[in-house]
């Protein structure tokens, strides 16, 4: 499950994240307890992105995420 900001409207949870690319911070929450992934994605996203290019932005950031050295 990915979600924005919900308890306010969609277009204000847009207005208020939306970066200087059109970009908004979305926050995936995968199912049977696995990491939560936060990628940046065209404000659109929900309308005009296909599930399958959904899927291939989180595995990239997983992929990201996996080669910083841990602290």
């Amino acid at each position: 499950m990915c979600t924005g900001l919900f308890r306010i409207g969609r277009k204000e949870a847009v207005e208020l994240s939306e970066g200087n690319e059109g970009t908004v911070p979305v926050v995936c929450t995968p199912n049977g307890g696995a990491q939560t992934v936060r990628i940046n994605l065209n404000k659109n996203w929900e309308d005009q992105l296909a599930e399958e290019d959904l899927l291939e932005a989180i595995q990239k950031q997983k992929d990201k995420t996996k080669s910083f050295p841990k602290s």
